[in-house]
């Protein structure tokens, strides 16, 4: 359904460090630095078939996160989901909500972990168990 997901940063360069090391965890290779036409940084990775962008903002404003926006990351095991968070922490992202682990619900249990990167966007690592 989605093509590509693009969030802003304040830091393109503090976002490119955190995001090499958590996406990393999730198998993706560095992230690979472009500079648009107006001048404004970019850094995308593109893993198994998907594309996540860092953005410094096109209109010259400061990025902000979106409130009740969540980008969840699909994890291959509970272990995934655990060293995404630690990782996401160590690399100056903030743990919110329940510590990782299971969550029990009507669509059977999920494994999931809660951060902000260090631009207040919220990222969520989940796997679903078969």
């Amino acid at each position: 359904m989605f093509s590509h997901v693009m969030v802003g940063t304040n830091d393109i360069d503090r976002a490119k460090r955190f995001y090499d090391a958590v996406l990393g965890v999730l198998g993706a290779p560095e992230g690979v630095r472009n500079t648009a036409a107006s001048g404004h940084e970019r850094v995308f990775y593109r893993h198994a078939g998907s594309t996540f962008g860092v953005s410094q903002p096109i209109n010259g404003e400061p990025a902000t996160c979106a409130n009740g926006g969540t980008i969840g990351f699909k994890c291959e095991s509970p272990e995934q989901v655990q060293r995404f968070h630690d990782v996401a922490v160590a690399h100056g992202g903030t743990p919110i909500e329940a510590p990782p682990g299971p969550r029990h619900g009507p669509s059977g249990t999920l494994y999931l972990a809660y951060v902000r990167d260090p631009d207040g966007n919220k990222l969520c690592a989940l796997h679903r168990p078969q």
